[in-house]
């Protein structure tokens, strides 16, 4: 056990760790199956992270390998605190390291607290990975697509809404809710920014749209528009 996992395993609330394997749907045939929960609160983890920032390449993979789920949050905070200050040749390292990982950022808020300032800034400063974007979209794979959808929140960020409406379209017709509410949450991310934009894409997809796509992505809006919007979706 390294030392990462020893400092975590000290932090362990079995309380708190039952509340989150039911939060997580880890029960069989749940999106989280077999994710183990210690209990320890974000703001812990990431003292733990932060504690931890030299941490190597090797040891975060045996963090991202492991079935507990504290382990591969606090490896992807370190990777995220590391991409921050890194070259650019360090950051094509992290984003390969972080691509060969997907199999292991197995849960919702693994993929939003991490996708986005990784893979998200790596690609819009490397335009000719967009078409990553777009593989992974058209993936089997429930994590890869949320990854593919999510990560174009960097991209919102610059008022660049090309990826994310595209493929935002690619995953309308997904039939898992979390994929539903990651595209309604980047659709309203894109609202902030230009309601016209949003509203333009709404009007042209609502009948293939799914309600709780709909539903984020018209959540900023007056109450007399979001019924307007929910009424054509009938």
């Amino acid at each position: 056990m390294n030392k990462i996992a020893k400092e975590l395993n000290k932090l362990k609330n079995i309380e708190k760790a039952k509340i989150l394997q039911g939060f997580f749907k880890t029960a069989k045939g749940e999106y989280g199956e077999g994710d183990i929960f210690l209990g320890i609160t974000v703001p812990q983890t990431r003292n733990v992270a932060r504690n931890n920032l030299n941490s190597s390449f090797e040891d975060l993979q045996k963090l991202l390998n492991n079935k507990i789920h504290e382990y591969r949050l606090t490896s992807l905070i370190i990777l995220v605190e590391k991409y921050k200050e890194a070259s650019n040749k360090e950051k094509k390292e992290i984003y390969n390291f972080y691509i060969k990982n997907f199999k292991n950022i197995n849960n919702w808020d693994l993929v939003d607290l991490s996708a986005p300032k990784i893979i998200g800034d790596y690609i819009f400063h490397n335009k000719n990975l967009e078409k990553k974007l777009v593989t992974w979209a058209n993936s089997k794979h429930l994590w890869t697509k949320r990854i593919a959808i999510v990560s174009t929140h960097y991209f919102i960020k610059k008022n660049n809404f090309k990826n994310t409406l595209k493929i935002a379209k690619i995953l309308l017709s997904d039939n898992h809710d979390l994929i539903h509410k990651a595209i309604g949450w980047m659709l309203r991310e894109v609202g902030k920014k230009d309601e016209k934009v949003l509203k333009k894409f709404l009007d042209e997809n609502i009948k293939k749209m799914p309600r709780t796509t709909l539903r984020y992505a018209i959540e900023r809006f007056f109450e007399k528009q979001r019924k307007q919007y929910l009424n054509k979706k009938i």
